[in-house]
């Protein structure tokens, strides 16, 4: 068997397609989706990643405003700005570039974020709704992961998934979707008895642990389909390269289908992140238009 290759920039073509779509409706009905993103030092790999995702936006119609700040900036100063810019309502999303300074607590800072402008899905508020299956955004890299499944699947239901790591940002919100899409869901992770058995079990294995080629074909059922979110870079013969957790050589000697790295999730995660902004201005719009009109009371 030589695996099908799932392709990630075409599929993150189409999203962003629809996306330019909504935003043109959105502006026909007078709003301009707006992300605010906010970059504190100057990480190189952060710098890259800030500079493709305001790329995208502006491809998608997107209005973006960059807010930079030195590595050496106050805890205060961010969650000033982050006030700031949560009661701006020409702003509809916030993304906050990680990782911070050491110096700065991320969690307290995440969770100053506005739910409703938490375009990356990871305020506490909008992680216990995912769990619960309300209707709230979503982080985007499992997001992106679930529609390259459901495009090379079709319907997922029953299907078993094996989701490797347990992270915040990629393995528990990935098998949260996965559940709300009626599959069955094993978390396998670093303190797992015999986890290459469970994930020969699996129709669907999600890689999210960040160690370069851990699984190799001989941890896959035949046919099953896999997602390699992860992204590493090692020394290959003297160059520098990219590789997944997922060793793609052997692999696709026995999957059915697979993504690869580069080219098959990291173009997804970007494409969300902008679909996450126009449904946060679709959201916005919705709940102001919602809002009783202000009486004005005899003492006025």
């Amino acid at each position: 068997m030589s695996a099908h290759i799932i392709d990630g920039k075409a599929a993150a073509a189409r999203v962003l397609q629809q996306v330019r779509h909504d935003v043109e409706t959105l502006k026909a009905e007078g709003i301009e989706p707006a992300l605010a993103v906010i970059l504190v030092g100057n990480d190189a790999a952060s710098e890259v990643y800030v500079r493709n995702k305001i790329l995208r936006a502006g491809e998608a119609g997107i209005r973006s405003l960059e807010h930079r700040l030195p590595a050496d900036s106050s805890q205060a100063r961010l969650l000033a700005l982050i006030v700031e810019l949560n009661a701006d309502n020409t702003v509809n999303g916030i993304l906050l570039q990680l990782p911070l300074p050491a110096h700065i607590d991320e969690n307290r800072v995440l969770q100053a974020i506005d739910p409703d402008k938490d375009v990356d899905g990871f305020h506490s508020e909008n992680v216990g709704g995912l769990s619960q299956g309300r209707n709230v955004l979503t982080p985007c890299t499992p997001s992106g992961c679930l529609h390259l499944l459901e495009e090379t699947c079709g319907d997922l239901s029953g299907k078993h998934a094996v989701v490797i790591g347990r992270s915040n940002i990629v393995g528990k919100p990935m098998a949260a979707l996965l559940l709300q899409a009626h599959c069955s869901v094993t978390v396998v992770h670093s303190r797992s008895t015999d986890a290459r058995a469970l994930c020969q079990l699996a129709d669907i294995v999600v890689a999210a642990v960040g160690r370069p080629r851990l699984i190799d074909a001989s941890w896959l059922k035949r046919g099953a389909v896999v997602i390699d979110v992860g992204i590493n870079r090692i020394e290959d013969h003297g160059r520098s390269r990219l590789v997944g957790d997922v060793d793609f050589a052997s692999a696709t000697e026995v999957a059915s289908a697979i993504t690869p790295v580069p080219g098959g999730v990291g173009p997804m995660t970007i494409a969300f992140l902008m679909k996450n902004t126009v449904t946060a201005a679709l959201q916005q719009a919705h709940a102001q238009r919602s809002q009783p009109e202000a009486v004005c009371l005899s003492t006025c």
